[in-house]
């Protein structure tokens, strides 16, 4: 990378980009701050939303052990017929949302089938959302981890990198001009003298 030249327009270029860096700094480090925030809450709705799941898996286990029986197939009892997800802006992230779900039940006969499938199908339906809502929370996580990611690559490089650059730069730059005007001065000094003494 080339010296910027030292004079009075780079001086006042670096100046002026410094004011435009710590203009800015507060504005970036205060979204940072934001997004950290929203991150700390997907990361507790995520944990929630796997407490409930594990809830709903143990309320199964001990309330329906019958389950084990391999000749018994839940697994077509209950199907998705409808989700419509919309999303949620967050500092210019859209994080998605579970506007609405739609779960069906298969039809069985309730006088063929035993006694304990009612209640399964509750159980279904439940472990269905909380599934779906699980995924879209670690989703949301993964985008908002991204974000911040990128945001604190930001702040870094205007805190510790540009606004230090600048600082440095208008530095040197002023300790030269003032070197020259001293320079000058005393050669202003010289020549006066040397008049004086012809």
């Amino acid at each position: 990378m080339s010296q910027a030249p030292l004079n009075k327009s780079t001086l006042h270029r670096q100046q002026h980009a410094l004011k435009r860096y710590k203009r800015f700094l507060p504005s970036l480090d205060m979204k940072r701050r934001q997004l950290l925030l929203e991150q700390h809450k997907a990361r507790e709705m995520e944990a929630l939303l796997q407490i409930q799941l594990e809830q709903i898996e143990a309320e199964v286990s001990a309330q329906l052990p019958m389950l084990g029986d391999d000749a018994i197939d839940p697994g077509d009892l209950v199907h998705i017929s409808g989700m419509e997800l919309s999303h949620r802006n967050i500092m210019g992230i859209h994080l998605p949302i579970l506007q609405q779900l739609e779960i069906n039940i298969r039809p069985y006969s309730t006088l063929a089938s035993p006694a304990w499938i009612d209640p399964l199908t509750l159980q279904l339906k439940r472990a269905i959302q909380t599934k779906i809502e699980l995924h879209l929370a670690q989703t949301s996580l993964e985008l908002l981890d991204q974000e911040v990611r990128k945001i604190t690559q930001r702040v870094n490089l205007f805190d510790k990198v540009l606004i230090p650059q600048s600082q440095e730069h208008i530095r040197r730059i002023q300790i030269y001009l003032s070197d020259l005007e001293r320079a000058s001065v005393v050669r202003a000094k010289i020549a006066k003298r040397k008049r004086a003494s012809s």
